[in-house]
């Protein structure tokens, strides 16, 4: 499975794992360099030279679930290393994977960050297994995208949004109601409701512009109904193959993977991404420092690094919007990318754990009142 599906079925939704034992496993031990909270405590004091310093000094930087394919993370690591004259490694799991490997391997740690979808940040606080730092640019990034205490930190941001094939549709819709019209019969597809974070997420983004939030996903699952009834629902999964096949009219999914998908497309031309204007969902994947991390200053200059203006921009390089707003996009760039003024119906998620609690009853939901089936 590639990162980008593996990454779409924990965005958001991974909080289901909560209630269950994340999984566990073992990797290449190293000697456990001293990692206690002193430690770590005068590691986070060093700035500047210093923290140059003690990089170079500790040489080396382990990633989880950041490998060089995702967000254009291959040039940010290519990068960063050159700076600090380090060496880096990544092996690739899910949110859920990484938190229980910092757990597994607390006595013999291994990695040193991950990045991890936003509602496993508190997951991670949960199971003691991350420290605290903040990023010198830590004033710029939203207070609903990173712990008060420094314990998880917002990288970039995804947003629910349409893909469309403009040989298929002669007028691109740009709301949720437009979908609503004749003209799209058979031409939605929002994928797989029953299993699909991204299409779960979906549902809360048509609750959002239809008057609920994640408190009451009743105007989303509504929403659905009606389209169903319509005939405007398409019974398809969303993921890219599909879409190569030229079959999706209209589809459904995180921003950063229309963006992906449409510059792979041969045909990429006749592909826009438009952000619902009437509403929708946005959230974060986040950056965690493991608390038993071998190389800590290099991990803590790393988070730096990627809350930078460079380390953002590289992001966006690589279709994953920053979380900072105030950051300016090289045009090259940012034409490749949703105009910003189109997220100006996009919220994020305030209850993580009402989202949590009510994303389970989605299936249920979705049997019950929408009764599509792929």
């Amino acid at each position: 499975m590639s990162k980008s599906f593996k990454k779409v079925a924990v965005l958001l939704t991974l909080g289901a794992f909560l209630g269950s034992s994340l999984l566990a496993g073992c990797g290449t031990t190293p000697t456990n360099t001293a990692n206690t909270g002193t430690d770590n405590k005068k590691t986070s004091e060093l700035t500047g030279q210093a923290l140059k310093d003690a990089v170079k000094k500790e040489g080396k930087i382990v990633s989880y679930g950041m490998p060089d394919a995702w967000a254009n993370y291959g040039e940010i690591w290519a990068n960063f290393t050159k700076q600090y004259e380090i060496t880096h490694s990544d092996t690739d799991m899910t949110s859920a994977e990484e938190i229980a490997k910092f757990d597994a391997e607390k006595n013999s740690p291994v990695a040193d960050i991950g990045d991890v979808g936003i509602t496993f940040g508190n997951v991670a606080i949960a199971r003691d297994v991350v420290q605290a730092h903040k990023v010198p640019t830590w004033n710029e990034i939203p207070d609903w995208a990173k712990d008060k205490d420094g314990r998880w930190t917002g990288e970039y941001v995804g947003t629910i949004a349409f893909l469309v094939n403009t040989k298929l549709v002669k007028d691109v819709p740009h709301s949720w109601a437009d979908l609503q019209k004749p003209e799209y019969k058979g031409a939605v597809v929002v994928g797989d409701v029953l299993k699909a974070a991204q299409s779960q997420a979906a549902i809360l983004a048509a609750a959002f512009a239809n008057g609920g939030d994640e408190g009451n996903l009743t105007p989303g699952i509504d929403y659905f109904k009606k389209l169903a009834q319509a005939g405007n629902l398409k019974p398809s999964d969303n993921i890219f193959s599909i879409f190569q096949k030229g079959e999706i009219p209209i589809g459904i999914l995180w921003d950063f993977n229309a963006l992906g998908y449409r510059s792979r497309l041969d045909d990429k031309d006749n592909y826009q991404v438009v952000i619902p204007s009437d509403g929708t969902v946005a959230s974060a994947y986040v950056s965690v420092i493991n608390k038993y991390a071998p190389h800590p200053n290099a991990a803590k200059a790393f988070q730096d690094y990627l809350l930078s203006d460079e380390g953002q921009i590289l992001l966006a390089k690589g279709f994953a919007r920053p979380i900072r707003e105030k950051v300016q996009i090289p045009a090259d760039i940012a034409k490749n990318m949703v105009p910003k003024e189109q997220y100006a119906s996009a919220k994020p998620i305030k209850d993580f754990a009402t989202w949590e609690k009510n994303m389970k009853t989605i299936p249920d939901l979705w049997r019950n009142n929408v009764a599509i089936t792929q």
